[in-house]
C-alpha cells in the first residue's frame, strides 16, 4: 500500500480543503466533459451530415487518447506528482475544449475530432493521477466505497451534461434533416453553419471554467502520496518482480476496463440515437443518457451503503457483470420503450464495474502503482474501439439487434470477477 502522510490529510482538512471534496471536483469536470458525447454525436451526425459509423467516432477520438496517452501519462505523473499532473491534464482539456471554436466556425468534423482527441488526452492525464489517488489513499477493502462517492460526481454530471448541452444544441432539430432536403445548397449551408455555431458558447463556458478549477487545484494543499514505498508484505510479494506484465490479475484487470469501458459508453452515449431510430423525437431523446447516468447513481449510492459492510467490491461486480448480460437480453427481445428502459438501467449494473475493477487490479502492486495505473487508463481505449462497432452493426442490421455486441464483454468482465482478479496470487476477496 501506498503512503500518504496522515498530518499532511490532516493539515489540508484544518484548512478547510477535504481531499474528497477536491477529487471529487475532478471526477464531476470529468464527467461533464466525456458525457457530452452522448448528445454531440446525433448533434454532429446531422450537423456535419455523417453516416452512423462515422458519428461514432466522437467517442473514439475521445476515448482513443487514453491509449495514446498512458506512457506520457506515467511519465508526467513521475515528473510532476499526482497533484500538478491532475493541473497539468485540465489544462489539456481546455484546449482541447478550445478547439471546438474554430471546428465550429468552420464546421469541419476533422477539427471537431481534434479537439475531442486533445480533451481525451487531458482526461488520460487526470484519470491516471486522480484514479489511483482515491484507490489508495485509504484501506484497500473500503476502496470501491471511495471511488463509490467519486462516481456519483461523474455521474450526477453526466446527468447534467446533456441536459445542459441538448437543450441549447439540440433544440427545434426534429423534422430538419427533412427541411434540408427542401433547401437550395446555399440556405443548406447557412442552416447548417448555423447549426454548427450552436457549440461556441458553451465550450467557451467549459475552457473557463476548466482553467479556474486548474489555478484552484494548483494552489490547494492537496498532500502527495508516496506509491514507491512498499509495506514488508508487499515488498516480500514484489521481490524480483522487474515488470507489471508480471502481474497477470493486472494484465486481466486491464482487459475487463477495456471492455467495461466499452458497454458503458455504449449505454449511455448510444441512448439517444437508439430512442430516434424509434422514432421517438429527439426532444424527448436527449432525455434518455440521463436516465442511464441516474441508474449509475443509484448504483454508486449503494455501493456507499453496501461495500464493504454487506457485500465484498469482488461479489458486488459479479452481481453487476450478471445484471448486465441480463439487461442486455432484455433490450434485445423486447419492443421500443421496455427495449429503451433495459438499455437505461444498465446504468445500473454498469456502475459498480469501475469501482470494484480498479482495486481488485491494484492489489499489491506497491512500487507498480503509477504505471499500473497509466496501463488501467489505456483500458479506457475500449470506448473508442466498441461504440463504432456497434454504430457499424447498426448500419448493417440495426440499432437494436446491434447490442448483442455487449452480452461477450460482460461475460469477460464476469470471469474476472469469479476467476481472473487472483490469477497468480493468493488473495482474498477485497
Amino acid at each position: 500500500m501506498a503512503d500518504v502522510s496522515i498530518s499532511a490529510i490532516s493539515s489540508v482538512k484544518k484548512k478547510g480543503i477535504n481531499p474528497i471534496i477536491i477529487i471529487g471536483s475532478l471526477f464531476f469536470i470529468l464527467g461533464f466533459v466525456a458525457w457530452l458525447n452522448s448528445v454531440l454525436i446525433p448533434y454532429l451526425k446531422i450537423a456535419c451530415q455523417l453516416t452512423n459509423l462515422e458519428s461514432y467516432l466522437v467517442a473514439s477520438s475521445f476515448y482513443i487518447a487514453c491509449l495514446v496517452m498512458a506512457k506520457p501519462s506515467a511519465w508526467l505523473l513521475k515528473l510532476l506528482g499526482f497533484k500538478n499532473g491532475m493541473v497539468a491534464g485540465l489544462v489539456l482539456m481546455g484546449l482541447g475544449a478550445l478547439i471546438f471554436i474554430p471546428a465550429a466556425l468552420t464546421r469541419t468534423y476533422a477539427i471537431f475530432l481534434l479537439g475531442l482527441f486533445v480533451q481525451g488526452s487531458g482526461s488520460a492525464v487526470l484519470q491516471s493521477a486522480s484514479n489511483p489517488y482515491i484507490t489508495i489513499v485509504g484501506p484497500a477493502e473500503s476502496a470501491a466505497k471511495r471511488i463509490s462517492i467519486m462516481g456519483i460526481c461523474n455521474k450526477f454530471a453526466g446527468v447534467l451534461a446533456p441536459l445542459a448541452l441538448g437543450a441549447v444544441i439540440l433544440s427545434n432539430l426534429d423534422g430538419f434533416d427533412a427541411k434540408l432536403a427542401l433547401m437550395s445548397p446555399t440556405d443548406k449551408d447557412l442552416a447548417l453553419n448555423e447549426l454548427a455555431s450552436r457549440v461556441i458558447v458553451p465550450y467557451i463556458l467549459i475552457v473557463v471554467v476548466l482553467v479556474i478549477l486548474s489555478v484552484l487545484i494548483y494552489f490547494s494543499g492537496l498532500p502527495e502520496i508516496d506509491t514507491d514505498h512498499e509495506d514488508e508484505t508487499v515488498a516480500a510479494a514484489n521481490s524480483g518482480k522487474t515488470s507489471i506484465t508480471q502481474f497477470p490479475h493486472l494484465v486481466l484487470g486491464v482487459i475487463a476496463l477495456f471492455f467495461y469501458v466499452g458497454v458503458e459508453v455504449i449505454a449511455g452515449d448510444t441512448i439517444i440515437s437508439y430512442g430516434a431510430s424509434h422514432q421517438i423525437p429527439l426532444a424527448t431523446a436527449k432525455y434518455f443518457a440521463s436516465g442511464t447516468l441516474s441508474c449509475m447513481v443509484i448504483g454508486y449510492i449503494a455501493g456507499i451503503a453496501f461495500i464493504p459492510k454487506y457485500i465484498s467490491q469482488q461479489k458486488a461486480l459479479v452481481f453487476c457483470a450478471i445484471l448486465g448480460v441480463l439487461l442486455t437480453i432484455g433490450a434485445l427481445v423486447t419492443p421500443k420503450y421496455a427495449s429503451i428502459t433495459c438499455i437505461a438501467l444498465l446504468g445500473l449494473a454498469n456502475s459498480l464495474m469501475w469501482p470494484a475493477i480498479w482495486p481488485l487490479a491494484l492489489s499489491g502492486l506497491g512500487r507498480f502503482t503509477k504505471i499500473a495505473s497509466s496501463l488501467l487508463v489505456m483500458g479506457i481505449a475500449g470506448a473508442a474501439v466498441f461504440p463504432p462497432m456497434y454504430g457499424l452493426l447498426v448500419d448493417k442490421i440495426s440499432a437494436q439487434t446491434a447490442y448483442v455486441i455487449l452480452i461477450p464483454l460482460y461475460l469477460f468482465i464476469l470471469y474476472y470477477a469469479t476467476l481472473g482478479y487472483k490469477a497468480g496470487k493468493k488473495v482474498a476477496a477485497v
